[in-house]
């Protein structure tokens, strides 16, 4: 899923790991006879499981906050050195519709758009909760825009309102007086009273709890159209080239109704929150998707936190980028380095892999230790967002914990393809999901094409653009711009991209065009363009920009016979300027000056690809 932004990677650190007893297999009794007869029955077994037929968010809602009323939902610290807060699907509930009540029958909100930005907390879950069960159009944004870009999207929004946490709360005050067509600025946990146009979330919720309690069912009433605009999402940026997407109720409870065929998810199960909320992916796969099925949330107070929060709350569950999977690899394998037995935990995986293969699973008991440190009950990690190494999916399933792999797009909020439980194929984006379909649009000699999609998870369509629109649907079909193929069986492999945008190992999405618009203010550039630079040995792609001077006004605003050097100064010099107006992962981080003009189609666009296989066939010479 191409879909998170800037996630960078602490140096959190495990305890040192001893793997004393992992060489005490024979202490395990086996009857292998009986276990490859239950072996063979699961392979013949291979089926999707029972699944479900929501329509709305709003009835899986009602259904599971009635049903497992008096269970844990969300479990959230509020004091690091305090254990955490367990918060019950019933109070969940009665908390929704308090704040519900109060955005539509105190302020009178109803239909509005409202922005939601902040760290993953419960009050974002209830804002987030409360505008898809009846009050108006969700717009969540990334907590780590620049507030020139907080601004600009909440002027093309049109929003009505903004929630914010109180760690935005400089950012908003910022913004504000540029703002006059937003009626409320709503803090989450806070008590203060309607100021102005200032009011605290707490407030908010209980005037809305007291009118629910006087018998207002107004908004438990609200009737929702499933396939009617209720959330607005902003896949980069906010300059005119930044696309919105609209998504719909339907768009989102197709994506719990996709899910459940192919993994089993427990009401014992407690997902194990990393990941930024204002994404799909996290949104809807960890924390709409444990709703729905009666289990738990516990927040992640944060990356440099993550193992003793692990520790703490013992998840089963987690949704990872590659890069933060990559990274628990890499730590947890140099403190085995430093046991002295990266020999004997080798040899082990082959043993452990061998009996699985007769259906002996005894890896938890010999991986106890590597277990423990990650919380001691994880079974499923899933990666998404980006491409991993297969050898680090491979490994999560050598110690013992399913490793499964989502393909998708914000576009399809976000599920399109996944890998079944009983049918992982690490390298394998995964199948196409139940209510939707996949086909390889155009392919080669290879099978490979355009990977197009159809179902419910498709999006309604672009926010206000209607050409971009029609650019990507056809006939019902979404062109995700990615390149792929289908094996026999229906599983995706996606090998490369047919667009411009530039993915990150982070799942980032970075559009050449957005960037280029801002340098092309420039004076001194005549032309340019953006793109990711490979370079040798790195996984991550430079951000670079290839750029023809404009001579004629550099001579103008700094004088003649300058020197290439000199040149190049004064415009890295202002493309540091416009740096500083984007987020840090868009930043321009290599200038190469282009002598010759670029190649450019009938209609003067630049032939991008064209100028990056001249590169490569460059290297090569």
């Amino acid at each position: 899923m191409r879909i998170l932004k800037d996630f960078k990677i602490p140096n959190f650190k495990f305890p040192k790991m001893k793997m004393d007893g992992i060489e005490n297999i024979e202490e395990v009794k086996i009857d292998y006879e009986k276990a490859k007869k239950d072996t063979e029955q699961k392979k013949a077994d291979k089926k999707n499981y029972p699944g479900t037929n929501y329509q709305t968010i709003k009835e899986v809602f009602l259904e599971s906050t009635e049903k497992y009323k008096d269970k844990e939902f969300v479990l959230e610290k509020y004091d690091h050195k305090e254990p955490y807060t367990k918060i019950t699907y019933g109070k969940f509930r009665e908390d929704v519709i308090g704040l519900g009540t109060g955005l539509t029958n105190v302020l009178n909100l109803k239909n509005e758009r409202i922005i939601i930005i902040g760290e993953t907390t419960y009050q974002w879950y209830i804002s987030y909760m409360a505008m898809l069960c009846g009050v108006g159009i969700a717009v969540p944004i990334d907590k780590e825009l620049p507030v020139n870009e907080i601004e600009n999207v909440i002027k093309r929004s049109k929003a009505a309102a903004v929630i914010y946490s109180p760690k935005k709360k400089d950012e908003i005050k910022k913004v504000k007086d540029n703002l006059p067509f937003v009626k409320y600025f709503i803090q989450m946990y806070s008590d203060e009273e309607l100021s102005g146009r200032d009011i605290g979330l707490n407030t908010v919720l209980n005037q809305g709890k007291d009118l629910v309690d006087k018998g207002d069912n107004s908004y438990l009433e609200i009737e929702i159209d499933p396939d009617e605009f209720k959330v607005l999402i902003f896949t980069s940026g906010t300059t005119s080239n930044s696309k919105g997407v609209m998504l719909c109720n339907r768009n989102l409870a197709e994506n719990i109704n996709a899910v459940g065929p192919y993994v089993k998810i427990y009401p014992s199960d407690r997902f194990f929150s990393v990941l930024p909320l204002h994404h799909t992916y996290e949104s809807t796969i960890g924390f709409l998707l444990p709703m729905a099925k009666g289990s738990s949330i516990a927040i992640c107070e944060g990356l440099k936190y993550i193992v003793p929060n692990l520790h703490e709350s013992k998840p089963t569950a987690m949704l990872a980028v590659p890069l933060l999977i990559e990274s628990l690899h890499k730590k947890i394998n140099a403190t085995i380095e430093k046991s002295g037995k990266a020999g004997l935990v080798n040899s082990m995986i082959h043993v452990t892999n061998a009996l699985k293969s007769v259906g002996v699973d005894i890896k938890k008991k010999v991986f106890k230790e590597i277990y423990d440190n990650l919380g001691g009950e994880l079974r499923i990690i899933v990666s998404a967002a980006a491409p991993i190494d297969p050898k680090v999916g491979k490994w999560v399933q050598d110690i013992g914990i399913m490793f499964l792999q989502g393909y998708g797009l914000t576009e399809t909020a976000p599920i399109a393809a996944l890998t079944p439980d009983f049918d992982p194929r690490v390298g394998s984006a995964g199948k196409a999901v139940v209510c939707d379909e996949i086909k390889i649009d155009s392919p080669n000699e290879k099978g490979e094409g355009e990977v197009w999609i159809k179902g419910g998870t498709v999006m309604l369509g672009y926010y206000e653009d209607e050409e971009a629109t029609k650019e990507v649907m056809h006939d019902g079909w979404f062109n995700s711009g990615d390149i792929g193929y289908l094996d026999k069986d229906g599983f995706l492999y996606i090998t490369g991209r047919s667009k411009n945008v530039i993915v990150t190992q982070n799942g980032k999405n970075i559009y050449p065009e957005e960037i280029e618009i801002m340098l092309g203010k420039i004076p001194e550039i005549s032309e340019c363009m953006v793109y990711g630079k490979e370079v040798e040995g790195e996984k991550e792609l430079l951000i670079s920009v290839k750029v023809i001077p404009n001579y004629e006004k550099i001579e103008e605003l700094h004088g003649k016979d300058l020197k290439e050097e000199e040149i190049k100064k004064i415009i890295w010099e202002e493309i540091k300027k416009v740096n500083k107006q984007l987020t840090s992962y868009k930043a321009i981080k290599n200038l190469e000056i282009k002598h010759d003009e670029f190649e450019k189609t009938t209609t003067m666009k630049i032939k991008r690809y064209a100028e990056l296989k001249k590169d490569k066939e460059a290297k090569k010479n």
